[in-house]
């Protein structure tokens, strides 16, 4: 089945407004289909979960659904799946709890072209058992990661390393990372908030222990999710409510779940499946929707890359071999360049988007600067629209 780029935007009700959105890295647009799936779960009798009412049978069916998908989605095992009130969120309360294993001498390794939420959660939690922050630098120049191995030793208890910088797009090497953290015994946690918009993910061939990512970057609900090893989560004894289950994943999951987030991360995850086609194989389908993906936006970063190399004062930040279709565009006064382009109702936000380690390391300080993010449902006009906004801006 052919990538029909028109028949796609028709199922997003907030692309009728006529907006260019370049802002999906912060947040993709919603289908139709994702929302009404949110509704259906609010409106239907639902209860805490359970196995006498229908109610309780409804809530219980949703989450259990909801595993199975983003276990599809990540090819991960749906034991380890565990939702939360976002990434971040996640990440405290893991970072809270393995930091109990964690004691002085111990070290702990983070990248600086991570966004905070990998980096801030293990700085604080090392710094509370009093375990060594460990830094992993990349390249201003063609921000990419360097070896990992210069920070590793016998003490290495956690690598934490993104899939894909939110900022400026890079893909390290994760599967390599991963294999030598581990080869010292050390657990790898990967963001893949993301990554998993731009790519077909499998947990276990990249090698993560945890794997953290958020439905509403790839058209789902605002939540988190962390995929990770079932034995590493019995492994764990997270702070809970006594009378809460001690069963794996629930044990992670604090309090009740948002039964009709988790509906709509399920619509989400089959509305990807769809796309290409048949979803009689939930997983196959995913990978053949998230490869023609990418075959949809690569020919539009192309296009977008020489259009930006034609305007004078526009550098392109984003230069890794291997990388998302998120370009970081430093230019001078970015965020009037932002309002400008939103003027003209095309979102392209101008900041350092939480990656202040990655934007500081690049000279840009706090501020960051333009972030132009391709998504699945960007097509042609979008781009030329964009290209035409920031020549007009660059002309005042």
């Amino acid at each position: 089945m052919s990538y029909d780029v028109a028949a796609l935007r028709a199922q997003f009700p907030a692309l009728a407004a006529g907006t260019a959105h370049f802002d999906g890295p912060g947040g993709s647009q919603t289908p139709a289909v994702v929302a009404q799936a949110v509704a259906d779960a609010m409106t239907s009798p639902i209860a805490n979960r359970g196995s006498v009412t229908e109610a309780e049978k409804h809530a219980d069916g949703i989450v259990l659904r909801a595993r199975a998908a983003m276990a599809d989605l990540l090819d991960a095992d749906p034991r380890g799946i565990v939702f939360g009130r976002s990434t971040t969120a996640l990440l405290f309360d893991l970072a809270r709890t393995l930091a109990g294993t964690w004691g002085p001498g111990d070290e702990v390794v983070v990248t600086r072209l991570d966004h905070d939420a990998n980096i801030r959660p293990w700085v604080l939690a090392a710094e509370s058992v009093g375990a060594t922050v460990r830094w992993l630098d990349f390249d201003p120049d063609t921000t990419e990661l360097d070896d990992v191995a210069t920070v590793l030793s016998p003490r290495t208890r956690l690598v934490a390393v993104t899939g894909a910088s939110n900022l400026v797009g890079t893909r390290p090497p994760v599967r390599a990372i991963a294999d030598a953290a581990h080869a010292v015994g050390a657990v790898t946690v990967v963001d893949g908030v993301h990554l998993t918009s731009h790519a077909a993910i499998s947990v276990a061939e990249l090698g993560a222990d945890v794997y953290a990512c958020s439905p509403y970057k790839f058209c789902g609900p605002h939540l988190g999710v962390l995929a990770a090893r079932p034995e590493l989560l019995e492994e764990l004894r997270p702070a809970k409510l006594l009378p809460s289950s001690d069963a794996v994943p629930e044990r992670f999951e604090l309090g009740t779940l948002p039964y009709e987030l988790l509906a709509g991360t399920t619509a989400a995850v089959d509305f990807l499946a769809g796309i290409c086609g048949s979803t009689a194989d939930r997983r196959a389908a995913l990978v053949e929707t998230m490869g023609a993906i990418e075959a949809h936006e690569d020919p539009l970063r192309a296009r977008l890359e020489a259009g930006l190399a034609e305007l004078p004062g526009v550098v392109v930040r984003s230069r890794a071999a291997h990388r998302t279709p998120t370009l970081l565009l430093q230019l001078d006064r970015p965020a009037d360049a932002y309002r400008y382009l939103a003027d003209r109702r095309v979102n392209a936000p101008a900041s350092s988007f939480y990656a202040l380690e990655a934007s500081r390391r690049l000279g840009l300080g706090d501020t960051g600067g333009l972030r132009v993010g391709l998504a699945p449902y960007t097509c042609a006009e979008d781009v030329e629209r964009l290209l035409a906004g920031l020549r007009d801006f660059l002309q005042l």
